[in-house]
């Protein structure tokens, strides 16, 4: 039998706490890293059997094969160049990088040191968004017309990173996903009401080559919890609500009638999909990727064809919504 995969997580915070206790229900948990006396206790309540540090030089030095990082967005570039360097398969929490630029640079250096390189963005492993993706591709929903996604609650408001580099990721990987590739132009418009240049609402557009549109709204400035992604084919429709947890395809369509456009209203129909944890679903991903040294889904290159959407979309904010081209995906990357 081969060995299981080990690894350590470094942070557990808000999020980090999440992966700390899914990789150690895995039995993968080889040691936990915080600088903070909070997250180390909360570290010693998930996994009271496992080392935890503070330093992590600790892990570093160590013989574990992979290192998760969950730290705040702005260190995750420097904490996964270490991490590479020191000959270490990295999963980071998204963003994986700030810049483009700088997530380039760890999927090469990920290359150079052909070490994996694997990116949260936890929506892709959902099994709602697997099936989903499975009915479009088989035609359940023809061509498909359009796509928005809404992520928005009264929830966690950052000071280091705004709404667009906090929530927005999520669905740029999934819409990417379901499109099956990048758009060539970005734009969004938003605004920040509670601290000066940090947006709390944001409306990004995304459009693909093929006439394709895709809109993402999101805030942490909103009076209930929405989670939801609608996709528009020319056949049916489908929306998938991740907040009551259900996927609905409906017979939903407009035909030409004697000239006219005629909307057509069937019923909508539950679809069922696997209630897996999407996490523990993500955390076995990068167990396994070390263990076939098989590529993940969300991979470095995955991640950074999202930042290059995240990229342009904040430039386009802080020019007021001017769109911005994006130019062809690099074969050297893609």
């Amino acid at each position: 039998m081969m060995a299981m995969s080990r690894v350590a997580v470094v942070g557990c915070g808000y999020w980090g706490k999440n992966l700390v206790r899914n990789f150690h229900l895995l039995g993968a948990l080889a040691m936990v890293v915080d600088s903070t006396e909070e997250g180390r206790a909360k570290a010693r309540e998930l996994a009271p059997d496992v080392p935890i540090d503070a330093d992590i030089e600790a892990i570093l030095a160590s013989d574990v094969q992979g290192i998760v990082i969950a730290t705040p967005a702005e260190t995750h570039y420097a904490l996964a160049k270490r991490a590479l360097l020191a000959n270490k398969d990295v999963f980071v929490e998204k963003p994986m990088a700030l810049t483009y630029e700088q997530g380039r640079e760890l999927v090469l250096l990920a290359r150079a040191r052909q070490r994996i390189l694997m990116v949260g963005h936890v929506l892709e492993y959902h099994p709602a968004i697997a099936t989903l993706l499975a009915l479009i591709s088989r035609g359940d929903l023809g061509k498909v017309r359009y796509i928005y996604s809404n992520r928005l609650s009264l929830g966690q408001i950052r000071r280091e990173e705004n709404i667009l580099w906090s929530f927005a990721p999520h669905d740029i990987a999934v819409i990417l996903r379901l499109m099956g590739g990048a758009p060539f132009q970005v734009s969004a418009t938003g605004g920040a009401y509670v601290q000066p240049n940090i947006a709390d609402v944001t409306v990004t557009n995304l459009l693909f080559d093929n006439g394709v549109r895709a809109h993402i709204f999101v805030s942490w400035l909103h009076p209930f919890k929405e989670q939801r992604l609608v996709v528009i084919g020319s056949k049916k429709m489908a929306s998938f609500d991740d907040v009551s947890k259900r996927l609905v395809l409906y017979d939903q369509r407009v035909e030409w009638q004697a000239g006219q456009p005629v909307p057509i209203k069937g019923e909508g129909e539950l679809v069922a999909f696997p209630r897996d944890e999407p996490l523990r679903l993500e955390c076995q991903a990068f167990l396994d990727a070390i263990r076939t040294r098989t590529p993940p889904v969300t991979r470095g290159e995955s991640g950074l064809r999202v930042l290059r959407v995240l990229q342009a979309a904040q430039r386009s904010l802080v020019t007021h919504g001017e769109p911005v081209r994006l130019p062809m995906e690099g074969v050297e990357l893609w």
